[in-house]
C-alpha cells in the first residue's frame, strides 16, 4: 500500500486530497490503483483564509481544533494549533473488523433495544457500562458466535466493537461477560412483551396465529451428578443425534412471518407432550386472554390438553398434525369425500367429527419424496439379507448383523418378513425372508398422505393446510439458532448461566429476523449471513503519522466500500457514519 494525493483545483487554490491505495497487476502488465482509505485533505496553502482546520481529540480526552500540515510546508500564523507531520513516515496499524459490527449496531438501534436496557443494564461502581457488555456479547453471537473466552482472547481485538461502543478492553474481561450474564434472566418476561410492541410497530405484526415447536441442544461437559430433583442438563431424546451428551429442551413460539415472541427453557428429559398446557398459561397470562390459533406438530398435544383447549372458558382453537395410526381408524370415512385443490400439487379432503374436523392432505411432491427413500431402504435392505443369507454366520453373529441392518432400513424393516430358526434348526434351514405384500401396498396407498387435525370447524381445508405449512417457520428458526448462531454445544453448568447463554442467542436472532424482513423487501435473495458476510469484508485500521513535536496524530479510518457493499447499503437504506476524530498521543 502506499500514500497518493489527489489535485484539485477550487476557488484558485489548489488542493490535495490524500489517500492509502493498493495497486493491483493486471492483464497486460496494466497496474491499477485501488483506493482503500481516504485520509481528506492537508493543508498545502500559507494563506490564512484557505486553511482548514479539524476536530481532534487531545491526550486529556478533551476536543480542540487543529490545522495539519505537511512538515515539507511552512504553516501561517492561526488562531488555532498547528501540527505539521511527516507524511513519508506514515503507518497501518490494527487491521480489523468493522463493517458488520456496525450493522449489528444498526440492527439493534432499529428495534430500539436501548429504551429497553438502558435503565435495566446501567453502569456500575467501577464503571462498567453492562449495556455496552450485552451489545457486544449480542453482536459477537450474531457476527462470528463462539465461546465467551474466544471473544475475550481473539475476537473483541480483531474487531471494531470497541470503537463504536468508546470502550476498551477492560470491556471483556472474563468475569465481567459471565457476570452480564447474571444480570439478564429477571428482565426476560419483560422482554418478551417489549419485542411484542416492537414488532407490532415495525413490522405490523398480528399475533392470532402463533406456531409452537420445540428442539433440544447439547452440552460440551460432563453429566452432572444429580442430588434429587432439579437441574436443567438432563439425558433425554436428542434431535441433534447426540445420545451420550446431556441436553436442555428449548420451546420456542413465533409468528407465521418467522418473527419471535418467547421461548422457555425445559429439562432435557422433558417429554413433548408435557410442555403445552404449561406454555398456554405463560402466554394468557404474559399477553392476556385472546382468540388464538395455536399451529403444533404432532406428539406435542395429548387428548386431555386438546379437550382443555376446546372447553376453555375462552375457547382456543388448534391445528396440529395427527399421528398415521389415527388414518387407519378412519380412513373408511374419508371415502366418498371430495378432494379440494389446495395448490397445484397439493389436495384435501374434510371430514366433521362432533366438534372438530379432520383434514387428509395429499401432496404429490411428499409422494414422491416418500416412495424414493422407501425404495433406496428397501433395496439396500433386501440386498443385505441376500448377503447374509450366503456369508457362514453363527446364529449369534447373525443376530448381531441383523440388528444393525433393522437399525439402517428404518421403517422398510417391517415390509420384510425375516424368519430367525431355532438354534437346533438354524443349520438346516438359515436364514429365510419374504416381502410383506400387504403391508407393501397399505405403504404404497398413503405415501405422501398426512392427516390434520382442528377444532376451527368453519374455516376452509385448503386454508387449514396452509397454516399448518407455516410450522417450517419455526423449523427454520431452530435451524438459524443451531447454525448460524450457534447455540450448541453449550459449555455453561450453572442453570442461571444456561438460560441466559439462550437469551442472548434469543436477542442475537431478534436481529437476524430484523435484518432478514429488512432484506426481504429492499433487497430480495440475499440471506442475513450473507449480508453480514459482505459487510465484513469493511475493515477499520489506524492511519498514525509522527509529527514534528515528537507527538503521534492517529486516524482510526474504515475503509471504503466496494461496489457491492454501496449497492448494499443503498438498497437496504442504510447511511455509513462519519469517520471517528483523529486523536493526538505522545509518541511510544
Amino acid at each position: 500500500m502506499s500514500l497518493r494525493a489527489t489535485k484539485r483545483i477550487k476557488d484558485g487554490k489548489e488542493h490535495r486530497y490524500w489517500s492509502i491505495v493498493e495497486s493491483k497487476r493486471c492483464q497486460g502488465s496494466r497496474v491499477v490503483q485501488r483506493q482503500v482509505l481516504y485520509l481528506g485533505e492537508i493543508n498545502d496553502s500559507q494563506k490564512t483564509a484557505w486553511c482548514k482546520t479539524i476536530d481532534v481529540v487531545m491526550e486529556d480526552a478533551r476536543s480542540r481544533q487543529i490545522a495539519i500540515f505537511p512538515q515539507d510546508r511552512q504553516a501561517p500564523p492561526l488562531d488555532c494549533d498547528v501540527v505539521q507531520v511527516d507524511l513519508s513516515r506514515l503507518q497501518l496499524k490494527r487491521p480489523r473488523q468493522w463493517g458488520a459490527c456496525w450493522l449489528a449496531c444498526s440492527l439493534w438501534e432499529q428495534l430500539k433495544l436501548d429504551e429497553f436496557w438502558q435503565d435495566r443494564m446501567g453502569v456500575s461502581r467501577q464503571g462498567t457500562r453492562w449495556l455496552n457488555v450485552l451489545k457486544t456479547l449480542v453482536c459477537f453471537r450474531l457476527i462470528d458466535p463462539g465461546s465467551k473466552w474466544r471473544l475475550h482472547r481473539q475476537w473483541f481485538d480483531q474487531s471494531a466493537m470497541g470503537d463504536l461502543l468508546g470502550e476498551d478492553f477492560s470491556l471483556v474481561q472474563k468475569d465481567k461477560l459471565y457476570r452480564c450474564l447474571d444480570r439478564l434472566l429477571e428482565h426476560k418476561r419483560d422482554f418478551f412483551s417489549y419485542l411484542n410492541k416492537t414488532w407490532q410497530m415495525l413490522f405490523d405484526v398480528r399475533f392470532e396465529v402463533l406456531l409452537y415447536d420445540l428442539t433440544s441442544t447439547y452440552f460440551e461437559s460432563d453429566p452432572p451428578e444429580y442430588h434429587g430433583e432439579g437441574g436443567l442438563r438432563r439425558f433425554g431424546y436428542s434431535r441433534d443425534k447426540r445420545s451420550d451428551c446431556v441436553q436442555v429442551v428449548i420451546a420456542l413460539i413465533v409468528t407465521p412471518e418467522g418473527f419471535p415472541l418467547a421461548y422457555e427453557v425445559m429439562p432435557g428429559n422433558t417429554s413433548d407432550k408435557t410442555t403445552l398446557s404449561d406454555t398456554l398459561k405463560k402466554v394468557e397470562a404474559q399477553y392476556g386472554k385472546s382468540e388464538r390459533i395455536w399451529i403444533m406438530d404432532r406428539g406435542i398435544p395429548t387428548e386431555e390438553t386438546l379437550a382443555e383447549m376446546r372447553n376453555s372458558g375462552m375457547p382456543t382453537s388448534y391445528l396440529v398434525g395427527t399421528p398415521k395410526g389415527r388414518l387407519t381408524k378412519l380412513e373408511q370415512e374419508f371415502i366418498g369425500k371430495p378432494w379440494a385443490q389446495a395448490k397445484e400439487s397439493v389436495q384435501v379432503k374434510l371430514l366433521e367429527k362432533q366438534d372438530e374436523v379432520y383434514i387428509l392432505a395429499k401432496s404429490t411432491a411428499r409422494h414422491q419424496k416418500e416412495r424414493g427413500m422407501r425404495q433406496r431402504k428397501l433395496k439396500r435392505l433386501w440386498a443385505r439379507l441376500h448377503e447374509l443369507q450366503t456369508q457362514s454366520n453363527s446364529r449369534d453373529q447373525l443376530l448381531l448383523k441383523l440388528g444393525s441392518a433393522k437399525k439402517d432400513a428404518g421403517r422398510a424393516w417391517y415390509l420384510v418378513k425375516v424368519d430367525i430358526p431355532s438354534a437346533q434348526d438354524y443349520e438346516k434351514t438359515g436364514l429365510q425372508f419374504s416381502l410383506r405384500k400387504d403391508k407393501l401396498r397399505t405403504t404404497r396407498l398413503r405415501e405422501g398422505r398426512y392427516l390434520l387435525r382442528s377444532n376451527l370447524t368453519d374455516k376452509d381445508p385448503a386454508i387449514l393446510w396452509r397454516h399448518y405449512i407455516l410450522l417450517t417457520e419455526v423449523e427454520q428458526a431452530f435451524k438459524e439458532l443451531k447454525h448460524d448462531l450457534a447455540i450448541r454445544p453449550i459449555y455453561h453448568q450453572k442453570d442461571d448461566r444456561i438460560e441466559a447463554h439462550i437469551f442472548v442467542a434469543f436477542i442475537a436472532y431478534c436481529l437476524q429476523v430484523t435484518l432478514k424482513h429488512r432484506a426481504k423487501s429492499l433487497a430480495p435473495g440475499l440471506t442475513p449471513r450473507a449480508i453480514l458476510e459482505k459487510f465484513a469484508a469493511m475493515q477499520m485500521v489506524d492511519v498514525e503519522l509522527p509529527t514534528s513535536d515528537g507527538r503521534q496524530l492517529s486516524l482510526s479510518r474504515y475503509t471504503q466500500p466496494e461496489k457491492d457493499q454501496r449497492l448494499l447499503l443503498q438498497q437496504l437504506k442504510l447511511t455509513l457514519p462519519e469517520q471517528p476524530p483523529p486523536k493526538i498521543t505522545a509518541s511510544t
